[in-house]
């Protein structure tokens, strides 16, 4: 596998086989004047006798009042196909998961009322002045805070990515590519603003004993969710959040508090938190000692698997896709780490023979999704999009095979393995596996 750099003396623009090309060459040249997506809509050609009637006759909206604005402003109801991704393969009454359209959407910042959602026992109804947070456990003086009472405190503003832990489980357990889109498969992913409390501002006001090491977080939910989480962690940048996107929380997001904990798989953000117990030991819940925990290829247990490693996926082609005719084309899609930053992105589009070097868009930010994006023209025939992520530590997702090597067959949790899509002849984009 290389990388194939720009040579400048040939002034060429296709940096890698597959038809990628630079991105800043191409800009500059004579392919910038055409549609990136030339074969989606196509320009209209007036006639100068059909530009001078062009105003003659304005369409409906044009000529009629409108309706005046709602209280709590709603999409377009011509954007009504977009929406959240039942998902079918464990929801039931106790377990219940709806997925983001991640091949729908642009940018970072994912949609309150399109943020993936995982629920062990529905979402609770909970009145606000009936909700109380506690701390207590080796702590030197236990403390509840009624939600009134934290909104006074200084919050403070971060964009992050949330992802659970089963994100792009179909990918990890089916022997062969499921047909599906890019949401339907790694949809489990979202990115949000969110504001909350710095948990160290309570755990202080607490205070914390030193033989201290873990809390034990728990969600006012009928299941009474569980996970442990390391004490440091929770110094570090974990927060009480009560805001998402600049609006309080939502109830399927955990209002009228949720933990936040930055880069951690998904679980671990514990909804309607309730109760923090300070411990030196990890209590050894339910939900960590069977539904979250890694079963290895050798069958021995990794129970604490706290951080989602780096990662990407191409939204744009995608899955169930179609691309009209050959043409130019943008690829595009998003990277991310629960460790850091994302450094680089390097695209293929012969199945990972050749790559080349995506941009990345700004503003790039720690434990938050990163768009990557770079100009493909495709030539009719077959291709295969691969996308690989590096972050500012070194890591680089695995390929499939690397990944499936070092996990129990039937085991799915925290796949970040290398994500492929076929481009057949006719343009149609289907799931593979390379």
């Amino acid at each position: 596998m290389s990388i194939i750099k720009l040579n400048s003396s040939k002034e060429q623009l296709e940096v890698a086989k597959g038809g990628l090309l630079d991105r800043r060459k191409f800009l500059t040249s004579s392919a910038s004047f055409l549609s990136i997506a030339a074969a989606s809509v196509a320009a209209s050609t007036l006639s100068s006798t059909a530009a001078a009637r062009v105003f003659e006759s304005h369409p409906k909206h044009m000529k009629t009042p409108g309706v005046p604005s709602e209280i709590y402003g709603k999409p377009s109801k011509y954007e009504s196909h977009v929406g959240r991704l039942p998902e079918h393969v464990y929801s039931s009454n106790i377990i219940t998961a709806a997925f983001t359209p991640i091949d729908q959407l642009n940018g970072i910042i994912t949609p309150a009322g399109l943020h993936f959602v995982v629920h062990h026992s529905g979402i609770p109804d909970i009145e606000p002045t009936n909700h109380q947070f506690m701390i207590h456990g080796l702590v030197n003086k236990p403390l509840k805070w009624s939600v009134e009472a934290l909104l006074n405190y200084p919050m403070v503003s971060r964009v992050h990515f949330l992802e659970c832990a089963g994100n792009s489980g179909p990918n990890a357990i089916a022997d062969s590519p499921m047909d599906m889109t890019c949401g339907a498969i790694h949809g489990q992913i979202s990115g949000s603003l969110w504001t909350g409390i710095p948990l160290k501002y309570l755990l202080d006001e607490a205070g914390i004993k030193p033989s201290a090491k873990w809390a034990m977080c728990e969600g006012a939910d009928a299941g009474n969710h569980v996970r442990n989480i390391p004490l440091q962690k929770l110094y570090d940048d974990a927060i009480i959040a009560l805001y998402q996107n600049g609006e309080r929380i939502r109830p399927d997001q955990g209002y009228p508090m949720r933990l936040f904990v930055p880069g951690y798989e998904g679980n671990m953000n514990v909804k309607w938190l309730h109760r923090m117990e300070i411990s030196d030991t990890p209590s050894q819940s339910k939900d960590e000692q069977s539904l979250y925990a890694d079963i290895m290829a050798n069958g021995k247990v990794k129970q604490y698997s706290f951080n989602m490693e780096v990662k990407s996926v191409i939204t744009k082609p995608s899955g169930k896709q179609q691309l009209p005719i050959p043409g130019f084309y943008e690829i595009s899609g998003f990277a991310w780490s629960g460790r850091g930053k994302v450094k680089a992105v390097e695209v293929s589009a012969d199945g990972g023979k050749t790559w080349a070097q995506a941009n990345l868009e700004g503003p790039i930010m720690s434990k938050a999704m990163t768009r990557f994006t770079i100009p493909w023209k495709w030539s009719g025939k077959k291709a295969i999009l691969v996308s690989r992520a590096i972050d500012e530590f070194g890591n680089t997702q695995p390929t499939r095979e690397d990944w499936i090597s070092r996990y129990a067959r039937f085991s799915h949790g925290h796949n970040n393995s290398i994500n492929s899509w076929l481009v057949s002849n006719d343009g149609k984009v289907s799931n593979f596996y390379v």
